[in-house]
């Protein structure tokens, strides 16, 4: 075979490979279109389901969803909550940031006056199975329970001292604290234009007070 000839084969071989990638690559692109959109779905159902488990007296089917400028010029969607007469009862403040493995999704409750934490949950994670992954449990989760806002959270490895602390996870001290920076640096970021927002449903300029599919006043 000439040296032309063997050049003209790679450059088929070449643009074939091109080709190929260029039509796996925009069909895996439509496919996480498509996922995506279904996750969130799912993270939003999910969401709405534990609203009662993280500010005390809820009704879900009333809490309204709202966009608000953070402190880092970003606006993010937190839940205003109300119990069912209407009763303005707390927030739920989702965020996320890097844990020991991959990204740490939670969602946080906190009163209506967002000086005290009334729960944390974790929405989604990929810690190390048998030690990081134990953020998920209540035991965990119960620790950030009670805890004021007015402050940032400290991670330690024995009993708390003080108000502001939080006993980390046997073995997992580094999920731990992942989780409480998250904690912190959502607080940080949207506790005070959270405050400023203080209005009632009617005079918010975020999204319309209506529950996921399948959730009816």
């Amino acid at each position: 075979m000439s040296d032309l000839s063997r050049q003209r084969g790679y450059l088929r071989d070449a643009w074939l490979v091109i080709l190929l990638a260029l039509v796996f690559g925009g069909g895996l692109a439509g496919v996480q279109s498509v996922l995506s959109d279904k996750i969130a779905e799912n993270k939003r159902q999910e969401t709405y389901s534990v609203i009662p488990e993280l500010v005390s007296g809820a009704d879900a089917t009333k809490t309204v969803e709202l966009l608000i400028e953070g402190r880092n010029g970003k606006a993010a969607r937190v839940y205003k909550v109300t119990a069912s007469d209407g009763t303005h009862k707390g927030w739920v403040l989702p965020a996320d940031g890097q844990g020991f493995a991959d990204r740490v999704e939670v969602l946080i409750g906190l009163d209506a006056t967002l000086s005290t934490i009334t729960g944390l949950y974790v929405l989604e994670q990929k810690e190390t199975p048998g030690l990081g992954d134990y953020i998920t449990g209540e035991t965990f989760r119960s620790r950030f329970r009670g805890k004021p806002t007015d402050g940032s959270l400290t991670v330690v490895k024995s009993d708390p001292q003080a108000d502001n602390e939080i006993r980390a996870l046997t073995g997992a001290t580094i999920s731990s604290e992942s989780v409480a920076a998250i904690v912190n640096a959502a607080l940080a970021n949207m506790k005070g234009p959270m405050q400023e927002h203080g209005a009632s449903p009617s005079e918010d300029s975020g999204l319309a007070p209506t529950a996921p599919e399948g959730r009816g006043d």
